[in-house]
């Protein structure tokens, strides 16, 4: 069978023949409609993830849409290394019916990317019952907006869109979220625009697709001053480091602050914990509330479908 596969970590991915993969269980395979080449398939695929197995030669996708034998079309995933999802067959252990009205090349495009913010929204919906305020620091990347789009749907009061993109930030705008130029400066200076939003009243829940300095600058801004009584509580996810790997957490934030980091990504939740959520997320991208742009390619051209930028996601189809 036709496969996208990588044979080392510094060579452009090549459509080869590829052994097909054995069945999981009495699961039959599926045919791929479209893969998303996402963020973490060229993180895991060049070994820059911590979910890279280091071997090669690996094949390219973490889920797809693909049609069973029936020609039903689902969601899928989790295939097992060495195989991925960009290949014409795919062996995978779960499989999600599309709702009657999805364009299935959105839904490869957008659940990956999605579900970075929708995840910890619904649980922190959950478990406080609403959402209150909420950030998102980098709200002009593919999965920010997206993530904006999801704080929305999800019933916030207020949405704090901080990135740097300004067309992006003034689409944001004009859906309801609140702007903010996101300049990155870990400065405590009232003219850091971060700093004043949060001045207008604290986010209870801060999703940071960015880490590095543009954290420091959100640490810095959630910094409080005094000893009076003050009952915000608030719940930090880091979701992507594109600013950096690494950001200084201040002792002081920590001790002043009734605040909570955690991250959102492999490992961070149970697979059940996903698999409940996955449908809920699916009808938002299904119906347009999660909206998440594409550009797409064949499977012969995965070369240009793994250098692909711009403000849309590159999608892989048969």
């Amino acid at each position: 069978m036709r496969a996208a596969v990588l044979t080392s970590p510094d060579a452009l991915p090549v459509c080869v023949d590829f052994p097909e993969p054995a069945p999981v269980g009495d699961r039959p395979l599926l045919g791929l409609i479209a893969a998303g080449m996402h963020q973490v398939v060229r993180g895991i695929a060049s070994g820059r993830h911590y979910g890279s197995s280091g071997s090669y030669p690996v094949g390219l996708g973490v889920d797809a849409v693909a049609e069973r034998p029936d020609g039903t079309p689902v969601y899928t995933g989790f295939a097992r290394a060495p195989w991925g999802t960009m290949a014409e067959r795919l062996a995978t252990p779960f499989e999600i019916p599309l709702p009657a009205e999805a364009d299935p090349l959105h839904i490869a495009a957008g659940m990956n990317p999605a579900m970075s913010g929708f995840m910890p929204l619904a649980a922190h919906l959950e478990r406080n019952g609403a959402l209150g305020t909420v950030a998102v620091l980098g709200a002009t990347g593919i999965a920010g907006r997206a993530a904006v789009q999801a704080a929305r749907a999800l019933g916030a009061e207020r949405v704090i869109a901080a990135g740097r993109d300004r067309a992006t930030l003034e689409e944001l705008a004009e859906a309801g979220a609140e702007p903010v130029r996101l300049t990155g400066d870990a400065g405590s200076g009232e003219a850091d625009p971060l700093r004043t939003a949060f001045d207008r009243g604290l986010p209870s829940l801060v999703l940071d697709y960015v880490w590095g300095s543009a954290a420091e600058s959100a640490f810095s801004a959630l910094e409080r001053r005094g000893l009076q009584d003050d009952d915000a509580a608030i719940s930090y996810v880091q979701i992507g480091s594109m600013a950096g790997a690494d950001a200084v957490v201040p002792a002081s934030l920590l001790r002043s602050r009734r605040i909570t980091l955690s991250g959102s990504g492999a490992g961070s939740l149970s697979t059940e914990q996903l698999m409940a959520q996955l449908p809920r997320l699916m009808s938002h991208l299904a119906d347009g509330t999660i909206d998440v742009r594409y550009t797409a390619y064949a499977l012969e051209s995965i070369a240009d479908a793994w250098v692909h930028t711009g403000r849309s996601r590159a999608v892989v189809t048969r």
